[in-house]
């Protein structure tokens, strides 16, 4: 079988987790179910896209902010871009926040990190599928969290405790999934 012979994920959100409230996840960047442009993709500046997102519950007292790829030829999937314990005063970043952790520390009073992708890199990584294979999906999603801060070690934390403590934090969720092909 080959690449594009295999079948599709299923949307993480869409099966596999548990409904959590919906609230809206926005971009200037991006347009929710169309391709993504290639200066947000490692064809490109590889920045990280602008984002917002409003009409998350009240009692939020944090945010993790992700970018997944569930087209990716693993087993897992591709983890692009993960931030814990955004505050919840912050409900948007601009175009290039993924730097690295010192553009995050600025724009959130030091409180969120980035936790490591799959690259190895603890920043944005953008979308860079294999040549010659289906659009992949890329899932950008904002959990509003019950609690402050996940109480991570930002050095060694990874994504599967991120987002198992997450969920069980949750109090509502807002996705944005943009594509992009080579």
């Amino acid at each position: 079988m080959n690449l594009e012979e295999r079948p599709l994920a299923p949307h993480p959100y869409d099966q596999a987790l548990p409904q959590l409230p919906v609230f809206a996840l926005t971009s200037e960047s991006l347009q929710d179910g169309a391709p993504m442009p290639k200066e947000f993709t490692g064809e490109g500046a590889d920045e990280s896209p602008q984002l917002s997102w409003s009409g998350a519950p009240e009692e939020t007292a944090s945010y993790v902010l992700s970018c997944f790829d569930p087209d990716a030829p693993t087993p897992s999937g591709f983890w692009h871009w993960t931030i814990v314990d955004l505050p919840p005063i912050v409900t948007s970043l601009p175009v290039g926040a993924g730097a690295d952790d010192d553009a995050i520390k600025a724009l959130t009073s030091g409180k969120a990190f980035h936790i490591r992708n799959d690259n190895g890199n603890f920043a944005y990584n953008g979308p860079f599928p294999p040549a010659g294979d289906r659009p992949h999906r890329y899932v950008f999603a904002v959990h509003a969290l019950k609690i402050p801060s996940l109480g991570l070690d930002p050095a060694s934390a990874t994504n599967a405790p991120v987002h198992f403590m997450s969920l069980f934090n949750a109090l509502g969720r807002a996705t944005l999934t943009a594509s992009y092909q080579r």
